[in-house]
């Protein structure tokens, strides 16, 4: 049991140091990026960084001070605002964003911090004992993945915007 109560203690350690860095970067990028889409992409993504930053510190808590696992910690995150954000932002910022190196070095940097949270945290409910951990752990990796997937999304977005309407609006031919 120690062994166990040790390994999750020191998982949320790493797991809150990776959430710090993850908010400090994206609201970096946030504050230097030079589109709409992007600005409000990596804002979002740092508010969600500190989201996940106070569930382990809580649960990190809970664990030092061997009061059991919060059980509110554990909720499926709403990834609607996520894809709302996304596509309001597109909308007004439409096919006239510019591809720029700064914003594909940072989303390619941005896309293996995803990978790597992501792959930490499948790790960490493999591991897990209990179930409840086992749920957090893969409720937070579900989340990095679709973090992942809207930052492959908007990289595709600033590579070719007007490819990326074409890919995600399904245009037909009439034969007129």
């Amino acid at each position: 049991m120690m062994d166990e109560q040790h390994r999750l203690v020191e998982a949320l350690k790493y797991a809150i140091q990776m959430e710090v860095d993850g908010k400090k970067y994206y609201t970096l990028v946030s504050q230097e990026i030079d589109n709409k889409v992007g600005r409000e992409l990596y804002s979002y993504l740092a508010e969600q960084e500190d989201h996940h930053r106070r569930k382990f510190e809580a649960i990190y808590k809970a664990t030092v001070d061997k009061q059991g696992w919060p059980a509110e910690i554990v909720q499926p995150a709403q990834t609607f605002q996520l894809i709302t954000l996304f596509g309001q932002a597109i909308k007004s910022e439409g096919k006239t964003v510019k591809p720029n190196q700064y914003a594909l070095d940072a989303t390619a940097k941005a896309v293996d911090m995803e990978i790597k949270s992501r792959d930490f945290y499948k790790e960490q409910a493999l591991k897990s004992a209990a179930d409840i951990e086992k749920k957090f752990f893969s409720c937070i990796a579900a989340e990095e993945q679709g973090h992942y997937l809207a930052l492959i999304d908007y990289k595709e977005y600033i590579s070719d915007p007007v490819g990326w309407f074409t890919r995600t609006e399904h245009p037909h031919l009439d034969g007129v």
